[in-house]
């Protein structure tokens, strides 16, 4: 729990959440441009964070303050109870960062790679053969340990990076762009390490432009534009924010049904509104905005069919993260 400054948890609904990052109208300039303009984050303990937002957005500015190599103009951030202003030895040494590019190791292989890191750390030579046994076996790098490590494919050297943050066994994994120019099979792999990783105690905090990646895995979430936060919550608040009401779709015989049905909802309870959508292989079909829970849903099925009302199909809309990201942000996912 964070207690650098003296500072309590936040408490949310009477229930008091530890966090493990998080900053206080933290600011990055250069020059006239404000790249960062009073960032509040908060990132609960044992959680994997999605960072989204447009390119450009002042994703990688953050990082690089809660990692320690920018300085920020103003604000404060504590990273694992420790700020990066005043502790930052004590940040570095409580995070495992994995920038976006992989840095440039073309004459070494790859128990030579992470051997490197791990010393690093002043971890005993002793020690190391078996650590770096382990870090291969997690990232499913065993058979590829004594390549070189530019005749890796990109997934490779992505699990070669990650597996290199958890060196020194970190709490917290700060991940700029772990997925970004991943063919999909190497995409999955790396979000079920980062499962895996979670499951192992680790809090994951991660940067990506890629939305089917942060609401796959996500637990929290967090949308930045321009600098500034502009929603985060863990991913049902965030559902309920953005997306209020629910969204029920409706197939039905022919216009006529359709038109019956409309009436016979439109004064139902919690329904806001009906619209009738254009046909679909010669099928009517109604949206119903609706504020109700479960049983409300159930209900609305059970009048039509208590009404003899053919219902052709009748399906809730899912509040996908593309949705969400769109209604807060005025930029373009890219």
């Amino acid at each position: 729990m964070r207690t650098a400054g003296g500072v309590p948890p936040t408490l949310r609904s009477g229930i008091v959440t530890e966090l493990i990052i998080e900053t206080k109208d933290l600011r990055k300039r250069f020059g006239k441009f404000d790249a960062v303009n009073g960032l509040s984050l908060a990132v609960p303990s044992g959680s994997i964070y999605g960072f989204v937002g447009p390119n450009g957005a002042g994703k990688t500015t953050t990082m690089r303050m809660l990692t320690t190599l920018t300085r920020p103009t103003a604000g404060e951030a504590w990273v694992a109870g420790h700020s990066v202003l005043r502790e930052p030895r004590a940040v570095r040494r409580a995070i495992g960062y994995m920038p976006d590019e992989f840095g440039v190791y073309d004459d070494m292989r790859v128990w030579e790679y992470l051997d490197f890191f791990a010393a690093c750390y002043d971890i005993p030579e002793n020690n190391r053969k078996r650590l770096l046994d382990d870090l291969l076996e997690l990232v499913d790098l065993t058979h590829r340990r004594d390549d070189m490590v530019d005749k890796l494919s990109r997934g490779m050297k992505q699990r070669l990076s990650l597996a290199r943050t958890l060196a020194h066994d970190p709490q917290v994994l700060i991940l700029d762009e772990p997925a970004s120019g991943l063919d999909p099979r190497a995409r999955v792999e790396i979000r079920e390490l980062l499962v895996e990783l979670a499951k192992m105690g680790k809090t994951i905090f991660f940067s990506s432009h890629i939305l089917a990646d942060v609401s796959e895995i996500c637990t929290h979430i967090g949308i930045i534009e321009a600098g500034q936060m502009v929603a985060q919550g863990s991913m049902e608040e965030m559902r309920s924010q953005l997306m209020p009401h629910r969204e029920i779709m409706v197939t039905l015989r022919d216009e006529e049904t359709a038109a019956r049905a409309q009436m016979l909802l439109a004064n139902f309870q919690g329904v806001l509104g009906i619209e009738r959508l254009d046909p679909r292989a010669g099928r009517s079909r109604l949206r119903i905005d609706f504020t109700g829970d479960d049983e409300g849903v159930a209900a609305i099925n059970q009048k039509l069919a208590g009404e003899g009302i053919a219902v052709l199909g009748f399906t809730e809309e899912t509040k996908d993260l593309e949705t969400m990201f769109m209604r807060v942000t005025k930029g373009v996912v890219t």
